[in-house]
């Protein structure tokens, strides 16, 4: 086994630094403050309220994952953000929709006094959004160096004793790896010839990496899972993540789908469709960030069911994903779920599961919980690719040539028996014989 790491201290100021100050960043950033307050609980949230089993069940060790590793505690987290929509925390969070007034109201001088920085942004990438609070720069490469500046300007301000940064933007259009994100000289290159390819997301990654701060990515694109960034992350030390948050209709796949796999359940068919109307809906309604969203989504099921291992169980599988903008939804996103499956002697039976979510309150707690984590893995002295936060992903990023792992309850199981040896315990296999032993 990998020999347990020295963890540096927690204490000091951790910047958590958001690009994209719309319905996912308010509401993290007004729950966190609400729950510094007493005013609320951070449900949702395992670094928060979940316990970790250490040693035997006969031995009952289950403190809370917090104290167990000594996490930064909430009163010690101070936000940042980017947006080409220059309205503070208050007013963003009022356009979004998701909180309601008597939970704003009372931090309403905490969110207006968060005001986002010009962000690096263009609408070629995002066609559906557009705004003033932009910067700009003779090339690519200058906007990086601007958006390196904004973090070395934050520490500074804010008395922070490290940053994490977590994308919580819009998603961009589709794109495919090429020649310029193969290498780290190839990407700097196109940063100074301002190379199409290169999205605004990736270069919010790049000036974390530069700067040192560790980057997850809560949208489909690109970002970061280049080999050119994964190699200045390695090159650097610092921890990256990604991509997509995992909450609404994907994540009751992961639930689901490995359930009824585990039974040996066959699946003919599974169509999803989702309605929704906040701007990530807006935003999806264009072809092209539809795209890249349907790449995360689709690609779920597949590695997780293995057809070409259970043909007969899963070789026809008809996969079906649509989103569509409906503004009066907001953002509270209807997933609705026709499933297909077969049972004993090819008999035919149906699930219909319809959820009425929330998005972004499922995904607040994601980005509290990945700032967190990402900040352990950094005083861990652990860089490159995350794979143990798999968990919070629809497209997890993995080491080049590994398929990622979709299972939620592995990805828990991972993730728990990595916080284990980071405490120096033995993980669990669950295997249970020592209970039966003479």
């Amino acid at each position: 086994m990998t020999e347990r790491p020295e963890i540096e201290s927690s204490s000091g100021r951790l910047g958590v630094l958001l690009p994209g100050f719309g319905a996912v960043a308010t509401t993290v950033v007004a729950g966190v403050e609400a729950v510094r307050r007493d005013l609320a609980k951070p449900i949702g949230s395992l670094t928060q309220m979940n316990t970790i089993r250490l040693g035997k069940r006969t031995e009952n060790r289950t403190p809370l994952i917090k104290e167990f590793l000594s996490l930064v505690e909430l009163e010690d987290l101070v936000f940042g953000a980017w947006d080409p929509i220059p309205d503070n925390g208050y007013v963003s969070a009022m356009e979004a929709g998701v909180l309601d007034s008597k939970h704003l109201d009372p931090l309403r001088e905490f969110l207006e006094g968060i005001v986002p920085m010009p962000a690096v942004f263009h609408k070629d990438y995002v066609r559906r959004l557009d705004g003033p609070n932009v910067k700009t720069g003779r090339n690519k490469m200058d906007l990086a160096e601007q958006l390196r500046e904004d973090l070395r300007r934050f520490k500074a301000e804010n008395d922070c004793a490290r940053l994490v940064m977590i994308w919580c933007g819009s998603t961009e259009v589709f794109l495919r790896t090429g020649a310029v994100h193969e290498t780290l000289a190839a990407f700097e290159e196109g940063l100074e010839a301002d190379d199409p390819a290169i999205a605004p997301s990736m270069i919010y990654a790049y000036a974390a990496l530069k700067e040192g701060v560790p980057y997850a990515n809560g949208a489909p694109n690109l970002s970061a899972d280049l080999p050119a960034l994964e190699e200045l992350a390695v090159q650097q030390g610092v921890p990256i993540a990604g991509k997509d948050f995992k909450t609404g209709q994907t994540l009751m796949k992961t639930i689901l789908a490995p359930g009824l796999k585990a039974r040996m359940l066959g699946i003919e068919g599974w169509f999803s469709t989702n309605i929704l109307g906040n701007r990530d809906g807006a935003v999806l309604d264009d072809p092209d960030s539809f795209k890249t969203k349907e790449e995360s989504k689709l690609g779920v099921l597949h590695h997780l069911l293995q057809p070409d291992m259970y043909p007969d169980l899963y070789g026809n599988l008809y996969h079906k994903v649509r989103i569509n903008y409906y503004p009066p939804r907001g953002d509270n996103k209807e997933g609705w779920d026709n499933i297909d499956i077969q049972g004993w002697m090819g008999y035919k039976m149906q699930i219909k599961v319809d959820f009425l979510c929330r998005d972004s309150i499922l995904a607040a707690p994601i980005v509290l919980d990945l700032a967190l984590f990402l900040d352990l893995a950094k005083r861990a002295g652990w860089g490159g690719v995350q794979e143990w936060l798999s968990f919070y992903f629809k497209s997890p990023q993995t080491a080049p040539g590994l398929y990622p792992e979709h299972d939620l309850f592995i990805q828990h199981r991972k993730l728990k028996n990595t916080l284990r040896h980071l405490g120096g315990e033995e993980p669990l296999t669950h295997l249970g014989l020592e209970y039966y032993d003479d």
